[in-house]
């Protein structure tokens, strides 16, 4: 028994200096905005600064005077690990002090944003020692000294958007995301597709409002629903049946040919409800601003509408100038169409699925 606690010691008291000798990776930046000026504190561990700044003993750091030395130095690390934007322009980043924190074995940093008013909206771009896969840098906001958003900076995740309450915070949302929605209309081919299957077999301008209306109403639901949290179904359920939307929307223009019967609005509005949990993981991608959510879900559904409303116009507008020249060719380009959206829906499916 004893020879197995002296065991024990023994290999903690080789462990245990092999563990000190090992920072923990964190960082810690505080950034208090109030009235026309933002400003900020940076704690980093003397290791990390020491392996970039290529000082031998990282201990020295804790010397006032050596600290004080490396403060340039320091100031044009932190410019070119951290970047800033406020309303879009960049900010320079000024250090005003360094102190040693002997009790953390860290240096702080004072920092200030010269900024000439209170931002709408902060951009902070992180990567604050890169050379260490597994750092973190923790983010505190304040505003007029309350704690408003905390955020973690990892590897993989080095960008963060942070609005204020004042009017230009809820125009940078909307400037933003309405760019946002209308992206992702314009590269998101099986969208496009499934809208450009419902128009193929043409129609009067209040049909296709009416079918374009229905789509609207039902993904602007549920989009709503998934990037509350309401409502949050796995994208491997979503995506497949995105695709066989889509293959039913060609299988059923084949069978309006026999039958004369015409429901694409109630195929809009019940796959609709489909396509909006599709445009909601796009969504989350952006980070929903809790201090605009309502603004920020408002502007990416407009940009939605702008970029369908574009396509609807566009192919709507050429379908119907083919049909007043040629019935005929109009018909082979709608079935040839919808079977090329059938195709196209089922490798989609079958990728999605299965590869």
């Amino acid at each position: 028994m004893l020879r197995r606690v002296a065991l024990v010691l023994l290999t903690l008291g080789v462990l245990v200096p092999s563990v000190h000798a090992h920072p923990i990776p964190f960082s810690y930046l505080d950034i208090r905005i109030n009235a026309g000026q933002a400003e900020g504190t940076l704690v980093v561990h003397i290791e990390d600064l020491a392996h970039d700044l290529n000082v031998e003993r990282p201990e020295a750091l804790l010397e006032a005077k050596v600290a004080a030395s490396k403060k340039d130095a320091i100031a044009e690390l932190v410019r070119t690990r951290l970047t800033v934007l406020a309303d879009g322009q960049p900010v320079w980043l000024e250090v005003l002090r360094v102190e040693p924190l002997a009790d953390r074995q860290a240096i702080s940093c004072e920092l200030r944003f010269n900024t000439k008013a209170k931002p709408g909206a902060l951009r902070l771009e992180c990567a604050l020692f890169p050379y260490d896969p597994q750092h973190q840098t923790f983010l505190n906001v304040y505003e007029e000294d309350h704690l408003v958003h905390q955020e973690i900076f990892t590897l993989d995740h080095q960008i963060f958007v942070h609005r204020t309450g004042v009017r230009q915070g809820w125009m940078s949302v909307v400037k933003e995301f309405i760019p946002a929605g209308i992206y992702h209309i314009f590269t998101g081919p099986d969208h496009i597709l499934f809208v450009v299957g419902l128009l193929l077999m043409g129609g009067s301008l209040l049909r296709l409002l009416s079918i374009v209306t229905a789509f609207t109403i039902a993904h602007s639901i549920t989009l709503s629903l998934a990037a509350l949290n309401v409502v949050d179904p796995s994208p491997r359920l979503i995506e497949p049946a995105i695709a066989l939307s889509i293959v039913y929307v060609g299988i059923d223009n084949l069978m309006v040919g026999k039958t004369g019967r015409d429901v694409r609005a109630w195929i809009a509005f019940f796959f609709g409800f489909v396509h909006g949990f599709g445009f909601a993981g796009v969504l989350r991608e952006f980070g929903l601003p809790r201090e605009a959510l309502g603004w920020s879900l408002f502007s990416f559904n407009v940009g939605v509408e702008i970029g369908q409303a574009c396509i609807v116009v566009v192919v709507a507008s050429l379908l119907a100038a083919i049909r007043n020249r040629n019935q005929t060719l109009a018909g082979r380009i709608s079935k040839a169409g919808s079977l090329c959206v059938i195709l196209a829906g089922t490798w989609w499916f079958i990728q999605r699925v299965f590869l």
